[in-house]
């Protein structure tokens, strides 16, 4: 059984559905879970063309942070220490770079462990992900060895890496994250409990031709522009 995990790092409900997948590994050590990205805003600009500007931008997506904490069985979020932080809202790409080159560096548990390293750092310690002393700071806290990772980062096939997963995401018709895909066929769309999980990678198993399940808290593009439940 193979599992495409689907994740941007700046995905709010990606927080959540994080911790759910960890629980689905320990309770299923068999299953493969395969990270892949996708990238909700590519570029700083882009903030300016979704939503006139970075400031408005923050706004807006801070504002869905609430329901995505919801979400969260830990309640994880510091929504006041965001609101208070100085700097802007993060993009995409550097983040997603840093976990792929995790990925080469020691394979999906590496990517695993700095993905999370790097949502803590963001939705929990309001840190701010696009400087580079705070993404070496969640390698270094993920345990893999950072002089190799380094190497990786800095290689530009490892960008080529995070555009192939882009491509895949197309392919799959993903415009929402999180998203599984479970054997390349059957979608899970958006933050779902742990049960509904479970279930669905029951069916799955038993390919019974259900497809997608319900849509779950997700973060999405919408008509190009970065839009969260």
């Amino acid at each position: 059984m193979k599992i495409e995990f689907f994740h941007d790092v700046i995905c709010s409900f990606c927080f959540p559905m994080s911790y759910q997948m960890r629980k689905v590994k320990k309770l299923m050590p068999e299953v493969s879970i395969e990270h892949r990205s996708f990238a909700l805003v590519k570029d700083v600009e882009d903030f300016n063309i979704m939503f006139g500007s970075r400031e408005a931008a923050k706004q807006e997506i801070m504002s869905h942070w609430e329901s995505a904490n919801r979400n969260d069985d830990e309640h994880r979020f510091n929504i006041e220490g965001m609101k208070a932080a100085s700097f802007p809202f993060p993009s995409s790409m550097k983040v997603l770079i840093a976990g792929k080159a995790a990925y080469f560096t020691a394979g999906d548990m590496g990517y695993w462990d700095v993905f999370d390293a790097l949502q803590q750092a963001l939705f929990v310690e309001n840190q701010n992900i696009e400087e580079d002393a705070i993404v070496f700071n969640c390698v270094r806290r993920a345990g893999i060895n950072f002089d190799e990772w380094y190497k990786h980062y800095k290689n530009k096939e490892t960008e080529k890496a995070v555009q192939e997963d882009l491509i895949l995401a197309n392919k799959y018709q993903i415009h929402s994250v999180p998203c599984l895909v479970i054997n390349e066929t059957y979608k899970v769309s958006g933050a779902q409990p742990l049960s509904q999980i479970i279930s669905a990678i029951e069916k799955a198993s038993k390919d019974d031709g259900t497809g997608v399940t319900e849509q779950g808290g997700a973060c999405r593009l919408d008509n190009g522009k970065f839009l969260c439940d």
